[in-house]
């Protein structure tokens, strides 16, 4: 009896390392309920409607072109356009696949199905507490840039100098040049703030999916069961190469290599984004995709509502 109980333990902390779940909450907990895959599904979802509408809404031709798209977005346009979702049809790919991958996640890792609407307010507060570590660094990466920022700007300018502002260094990266009514690093005074909401929104939800649910888990297989290396070593390598790869796409297309000519290649947003990067894989393996996919939309909105706040005030 007791060995068999020990193996039923080992198969059920298998089947969470494989989900990406890193520790073993109390039964039933919030952190554990949280961390379900089905949890992420409902959380998501209503989110995932919102980018749709506001990308529709913001972008009426957007069913004949895709360039105002998240780049990550489109890597899954492309990657399941084989399988017939083409054409006009072709956006609704990518959050098909965001489910599916969430309710296979959910089926392999044995966890409970039911879920408590009460426990919605709590994940996105702590998504946005979460999002605020971001914030602060974002605000001393700034805070150092300044100076050399103003380093040969003329006294008469009329660009305010902000020193706290934190520029949106997880600014979505886009499938092709970005338009006016669309840019991802579009000056916020002039651009609707439900715009750029409905970007980092996207940027939360799709590039999570790519950078953490679907590359770390590939990253994780490689390295733990095709090379057999330690779990601890295989998780290490994957979260570092997958935070480089997420903080790089935003400077290049990783699988055209046509560099990001609205983002070009800067030294102190490559180090935050890949720092940002290994954030979101701590939480993801922490926490679940749900949070992790929340707290970087948190952030996002958070750097554009302050910065657009802030542009406002100094404009005045």
């Amino acid at each position: 009896m007791g060995k068999t109980r020990k193996e039923n333990n080992k198969r059920k902390e298998s089947r969470e390392q494989d989900s990406g779940q890193l520790f073993n909450y109390a039964q039933d907990s919030y952190l554990e309920r949280t961390s379900r895959p089905v949890y992420a599904v409902i959380f998501l979802l209503p989110l995932i409607i919102f980018y749709e509408w506001g990308t529709f809404r913001f972008n009426t031709d957007i069913l004949n072109h895709s360039q105002e798209r998240i780049l990550a977005f489109v890597w899954l346009q492309n990657l399941l356009e084989p399988l017939g979702y083409g054409g006009k049809f072709a956006w609704v790919a990518p959050p098909l696949a965001v489910v599916a991958i969430l309710l296979a996640q959910q089926i392999t890792s044995g966890k409970k199905w039911y879920f408590l609407a009460g426990d919605v307010l709590p994940m996105t507060t702590e998504c946005v507490l979460l999002a605020v570590p971001l914030i602060v660094l974002t605000l001393f990466l700034n805070r150092q840039a300044a100076p050399q920022a103003d380093v040969g700007r003329p006294s008469n300018t009329n660009v305010s100098s902000r020193s706290t502002d934190p520029p949106d260094y997880l600014a979505a990266a886009n499938s092709g040049p970005p338009s006016p009514a669309n840019e991802s690093s579009a000056d916020p005074s002039t651009r609707p703030l439900i715009a750029s909401i409905v970007t980092g929104i996207g940027a939360g939800i799709y590039e999570e999916l790519v950078f953490r649910l679907i590359l770390i888990c590939l990253l994780m297989l490689l390295f733990q069961d095709v090379l057999r290396l330690p779990h601890k070593d295989s998780l290490v390598l994957a979260v570092l190469i997958s935070a480089a790869f997420f903080s790089a796409h935003h400077h290049i297309d990783l699988l055209s290599g046509r560099p990001n000519e609205a983002d070009p290649f800067n030294m102190t947003k490559f180090v935050f984004r890949t720092m940002a990067g290994v954030y979101f894989a701590v939480l993801f393996a922490i926490r679940g995709f749900g949070i992790a996919a929340g707290t970087h939309a948190a952030y996002d909105i958070l750097a554009v509502c302050y910065d657009l706040l802030t542009t406002r005030f100094f404009q005045q």
